[in-house]
């Protein structure tokens, strides 16, 4: 996460999608250490596009390489990965909250501490950031970044206790907010998941390489390289593996897990197993209970690539209807840029997908998609969906309305940005230009993910950006404190 006082994220003024903000990767005992992080990192590409970053120790030294950009193009160059040796490396993919992105800010973030170096990748927000770091630097604490990540930092450096664990704990007991994180010593490589399991962390192995073992967000990372899946890291455990193997230490009272669910809507990679589920299963089921709740006379189910892809699948196989691809997206334009006017910046959604008229003339159109967050992306799309003949259009939206800001990692809006926090569904309906519009419920997504229905008591997942119900204290939100200044230093990227 970037820390800034202006609270208003830099991302949605470029995109109108939830963005995760991280992804996490690590390796130990392989000779090729850097490579196989450099494969890591880019399967997990669509957890932060902005910057990338590797640190590896070599047995004497460590060696890093960090740039803006995407994995393919900072780690490219057989110079940058001749000078990334070393048989232990871990690795960062980055997408800032807020913020700029400037290099200083890139991960993993490297300090050298007295019982040697320490190299630090962080997936998650802290809540309480802005707290720790005023009393960190009134206890005189240099800060080179406005990340929270840095603050672990400054807890491990300013820590009394002895080895480098056991100052990680005194740190990690000091923060709150949703974590995982993958730290690297000249001994041992160390993965964290918070107490309540909201990001997600597992554990690999190579099984023809004696003593090599693998830390990564999601399990696509585990498949591109050649490692098989071991486990979870369970919420709550810190896993230290070093020539030993493998230890794990749980220095927390046992918390109810709060895994993040938007990780099985949209965030986690199809490919993916999460908390021992297949993504693209649960991504269809979730399109099936739609179906089932929501199923308006229609010729042809349409999704909107390539989120609504799985679960559009999911509810044509269930209502019976028509898969077809009537919008097409262009995969090789990446983020929308800056465009100098209102009118191109307009015209900018075409530049991703495009109407596949031959499919939608003439006929009624169910379109399928993951969320509505502001609505403008989807107001265009309907819009394009129309022009190319279209008789009828309804909007169908795998996840419950986002009514509420997340602060544990995903990338949204202030709440008042939000369409469905100021609108109800008829109201966004007729916002975005469709015949009708129907989201799944709380019940029927936990149903299709969990099998059963949500306990208001004791949820067994975080949703709090469709309920409002924050497991993890929100201290800086309610902070009324206007020190909110982080840096004097303005940096070009």
């Amino acid at each position: 996460m970037t820390i800034e006082p202006s609270g208003e994220p830099r991302a949605w003024r470029d995109e109108d999608h939830l963005h995760e903000e991280c992804g996490v990767f690590g390796v130990w005992g392989v000779a090729d250490a850097a490579a196989l992080t450099a494969l890591g990192l880019h399967a997990l590409q669509h957890r932060g596009q902005e910057s990338t970053g590797i640190v590896t120790y070599d047995g004497a030294r460590f060696h890093s390489h960090r740039a803006l950009g995407l994995v393919g193009d900072a780690f490219s160059d057989a110079r940058v990965m001749a000078g990334l040796p070393g048989m232990a490396a871990i690795g960062h993919n980055r997408y800032a909250t807020t913020g700029s992105t400037v290099l200083r800010n890139v991960q993993p973030l490297y300090a050298d501490f007295e019982f040697g170096g320490l190299a630090v990748g962080h997936n998650g927000n802290l809540t309480n950031a802005h707290a720790l770091r005023r009393a960190l630097v009134r206890r005189g604490c240099l800060f080179q970044s406005t990340t929270d990540s840095e603050v672990f930092i400054h807890l491990i450096a300013i820590s009394l206790y002895g080895t480098v664990v056991d100052r990680l704990i005194d740190a990690l007991k000091q923060v709150q907010g949703a974590y995982s994180l993958v730290a690297l010593t000249s001994e041992a490589l160390i993965g964290v998941r918070d107490p309540y399991g909201v990001r997600p962390l597992i554990l690999g192995r190579f099984p023809d390489r004696d003593g090599a073992w693998v830390l990564a967000s999601e399990t696509c990372a585990l498949d591109i390289v050649g490692a098989a899946f071991v486990r979870d890291v369970e919420p709550g455990e810190i896993v230290v593996i070093d020539n030993s193997g493998v230890r794990s230490i749980k220095p927390w009272a046992k918390q109810a897990s709060r895994f993040c669910i938007f990780e099985h809507i949209y965030f986690a990679r199809p490919d993916s197993i999460v908390e021992g589920t297949a993504v693209y299963e649960v991504r269809k089921r979730i399109g099936a209970e739609l179906a089932r709740e929501s199923h308006p006379p229609a010729d042809i189910v349409v999704p909107v690539p390539d989120s609504g892809v799985p679960a559009a699948i999911g509810y044509a196989a269930e209502a019976g209807l028509p898969f077809e691809l009537g919008i097409i997206r262009n995969h090789y334009v990446g983020r929308t840029f800056i465009e100098p006017t209102d009118q191109i910046r307009h015209l900018g959604v075409k530049l991703k997908h495009s109407a596949n008229r031959a499919m939608l003339a003439g006929r009624r159109v169910v379109l399928v998609d993951d969320s509505i967050v502001r609505g403008t992306t989807s107001r265009k799309i309907v819009e394009m969906v129309r022009a190319a003949g279209a008789t009828e259009v309804h909007m169908r939206i795998s996840s419950p309305p986002t009514t509420h800001s997340c602060f544990y990692g995903i990338d949204t809006p202030e709440r008042d940005k939000l369409l469905a926090a100021r609108n109800d569904v008829d109201a966004m309906a007729r916002i975005i230009g469709v015949d009708s519009l129907a989201f799944i419920s709380i019940d029927g997504l936990y149903r299709a993910v969990a099998g059963t229905a949500r306990d208001p008591r004791r949820p067994q997942f975080c949703d709090a950006c469709f309920t409002g119900d924050y497991p993890i204290p929100l201290t800086d939100r309610d902070d009324q404190s206007n020190d909110r200044q982080l840096s004097l230093l303005a940096e070009t990227r």
